[in-house]
């Protein structure tokens, strides 16, 4: 008798997690791809973080923070910037490797995953009015037409920082770029600046650029109150 092909929507019959534990790996596989961690090695260093109470992974901290109904609720940041919180059953730690236990979960979700997070292909600089949600490694030039006044904010990470917002424009579209902390008096109003690497995302319902640590800011053309054009490395919380 030939083996039956499963056909239908959903998981294939066989040994699988709950769906709630079956969304924790998800996410944890997620974020393994995302980063660039082999999904084996992101998983013991979350064990490693359950028994110890923290551990390094790939340049990732990973804590430890409470446990409550035999869950255990992780914190993962990269250079004290808040990367994802979630929680994980304690069963999944005790298991050896859950990953290849339930090998269609890691795989499924990989190949979503490694779509998700391609990079946009690098077109040269592009246009305000072309950026669209979702974008990576954009790269553009514009005018600084204005920059809000700094104001001081509770990050994430409980910590107070300086936030300003930047307007962009370049013909007849503009975007806001946040910049934070000594980042907010590298460039003046009527500057021409280049940003390249950077990202698209959406807050409050508007589009933002968003400038990460490996992308550049450059004034190409600087106003009047500076002497010349720098480039910075630039860090967004």
């Amino acid at each position: 008798m030939r083996n039956r092909v499963w056909r239908a929507r959903g998981r294939p019959k066989g040994n699988h997690p709950p769906r709630s534990d079956a969304g924790a790996l998800e996410y944890l596989v997620k974020l393994s791809i995302k980063n660039q961690i082999d999904a084996t090695e992101f998983f013991n260093a979350f064990v490693h973080a359950w028994e110890n109470g923290e551990a390094m992974c790939r340049g990732l901290t990973i804590q430890s923070r409470t446990r409550k109904n035999e869950r255990c609720i992780f914190l993962i940041t990269k250079d004290h910037i808040v990367v994802a919180q979630f929680p994980i059953v304690e069963k999944i730690l005790k298991d050896p490797n859950p990953l290849d236990r339930f090998g269609y979960l890691h795989e499924n979700v990989k190949r979503v995953s490694e779509m998700k997070y391609r990079k946009t292909p690098k077109t040269g600089l592009v246009h305000v009015k072309d950026l669209k949600v979702g974008m990576k490694g954009v790269s553009l030039r514009a005018w600084v037409i204005d920059i809000s006044r700094p104001k001081l904010v509770l990050t994430r990470l409980k910590e107070y920082a300086l936030l300003a917002t930047a307007t962009l424009s370049d013909k007849d579209s503009t975007i806001k770029v946040p910049l934070w902390n000594q980042r907010i008096h590298s460039i003046s109003v009527n500057d021409k600046v280049q940003i390249d690497n950077a990202r698209v995302t959406m807050f409050r319902g508007e589009k933002q650029l968003r400038i990460g640590r490996n992308s550049k800011l450059k004034v190409i053309e600087s106003n009047s109150s500076h002497a010349e054009a720098s480039t910075i490395e630039c860090t967004v919380n």
